[in-house]
């Protein structure tokens, strides 16, 4: 059975491209241990959202995609709590936040965090370190609060947040074709 934490560490080797990558490395960049990573990445595979390509492992983007859109409100759905300080998601975090206009009335959705300078409903991540490894890569960031959008959003906000993820999937999936 996948766990949440799969897909989070899988949305990290989305946005990682073809660098290289090793368990220790992915560790320290998402305050998970080696040992459920490597976990994780035999989930993934055995779930044919990762395959195995020459001496990598990277995503299946078709794969990821259709379950990314299709299923995953279902599986890990949105768990909203009350009202904390923390990281701004979904459609309060970029990229979404600069093409909608939130209610003043509605309190945003946040990721908790001590470190958070928002105050919001609380709104549970894929995994607890989220908001960590978020203010280290931008673009994981994105990836995530569109994730995020597809588990909870209106109908607008999903259809925007599907074609934003769409377009960047195609792309990360055209920057990781392997090189002859």
């Amino acid at each position: 059975m996948l766990k949440s934490q799969d897909i989070f560490i899988l949305l990290k080797l989305v946005v990682m491209k073809s660098e290289p990558w090793s368990y220790p490395i992915l560790s320290v960049e998402l305050g998970i241990s080696p040992s459920q990573i490597h976990a994780a990445v035999k989930r993934m595979l055995a779930a044919k959202l990762a395959i195995r390509q020459n001496d990598k492992i990277v995503p299946h983007f078709s794969n990821l995609e259709e379950f990314l859109i299709h299923g995953l409100k279902y599986v890990f759905w949105a768990e909203q709590g009350e009202m904390t300080r923390g990281m701004p998601t979904a459609y309060a975090a970029p990229p979404l936040s600069e093409s909608l206009v939130s209610s003043a009335m509605e309190p945003p959705p946040v990721w908790p965090d001590p470190d958070g300078e928002v105050r919001g409903i609380a709104f549970r991540p894929l995994h607890k370190s989220a908001p960590q490894a978020a203010r280290a890569d931008k673009e994981f960031y994105q990836l995530l609060t569109l994730v995020d959008v597809i588990r909870s959003g209106r109908a607008r906000e999903r259809k925007m947040a599907i074609q934003q993820l769409s377009l960047r999937l195609g792309q990360y999936a055209s920057d990781n074709k392997p090189k002859y």
